[in-house]
């Protein structure tokens, strides 16, 4: 079954491919290979934090053609003009892409490079655009040959320091036309139950993101610098007194909020051991 035909209606599983470093294509085809095959879709990243990656679309299109996986390229505001953005995505339905994430993107200050960021438009005006050519016409309403076939992901922060923003953030993006959720990485069990109590009437499907700490270093330094994110003591504690106690954690979770949610979305940082011990898990929670 797709991943759209599950949308809402079976739980869904997605994870995200690890960094594919220069044009080293085969290692991240490899590493896709090896998630299992209950997985429901592969999220690809578009240059996080300003580092230079591949083109998003590009990897998406080739991990799809060699693995079979569908695959959900991350799509931002930061580096394309309008023109340049309609140019991409008609390419990117050419090349047999079907979900993307509309994002802001990170900075080009955050990353290495004297890079200016275009924004010319918001994630909020990119889902409308998107809907738009799903309709078979461009910014100005102009028709043109065709139509593209997207099923938008949106970005929402369940552990926001301002709640009403943010769900007020999520309505705009459903009001806009995205089709599901996958949430920033939550640690807090309270705070996700809360956030899909508050989004539960806007009837879109919330995939909760997930992220076991791989040391307790990443997890401090996350719940400072890391907008959106809040990890518990407890959790750190946990992590204090032993850091391979991340799975444990994440399991942990999981069992709490999977009967609140529509699908979990991990962020294992590329490491495929650890994202497939969570698949067998959660195929074994929800029975199947």
């Amino acid at each position: 079954m797709k991943l759209k035909e599950k949308l809402g209606k079976k739980f869904v599983i997605t994870t995200e491919l690890g960094a594919t470093e220069g044009v080293d294509v085969q290692t991240s085809i490899n590493n896709a290979r090896s998630y299992q095959p209950s997985l429901d879709g592969i999220n690809i990243h578009d240059c996080p934090g300003g580092r230079l990656r591949i083109n998003s679309i590009s990897l998406a299109h080739i991990i799809q053609e060699e693995t079979g996986f569908e695959t959900i390229p991350h799509f931002t505001c930061r580096d394309r003009s309008l023109l340049g953005t309609q140019a991409d995505l008609l390419g990117a339905h050419a090349l047999g892409i079907r979900y993307l994430l509309a994002t802001t993107g990170d900075a080009p200050k955050h990353g290495p490079y004297p890079s200016t960021a275009v924004y010319n438009y918001t994630s909020l005006d990119l889902i409308r655009l998107i809907k738009k050519m799903n309709r078979g016409v461009d910014y100005n309403e102009k028709p043109f040959k065709g139509q593209t076939c997207f099923c938008v992901a949106a970005t929402a922060r369940p552990a926001a320091k301002n709640l009403d923003a943010e769900v007020e953030r999520v309505r705009q993006k459903v009001e806009a036309g995205a089709d599901f959720i996958q949430t920033q990485p939550v640690f807090h069990v309270e705070k996700a139950i809360r956030f899909m109590e508050r989004v539960k009437n806007f009837k879109i499907p919330v995939l909760m993101g997930i992220m076991p700490l791989k040391s307790l270093k990443l997890a401090e330094f996350m719940n400072k610098n890391v907008p959106g994110i809040y990890i518990p003591p407890e959790v750190l504690e946990a992590l204090a007194r032993s850091e391979r106690a991340a799975v444990d954690i994440a399991c942990k979770f999981i069992s709490e909020v999977y009967s609140y949610v529509d699908g979990i979305h991990i962020m294992a940082m590329g490491d495929v051991e650890t994202t497939n011990t969570l698949i067998n898990y959660i195929r074994e929670l929800i029975g199947e």
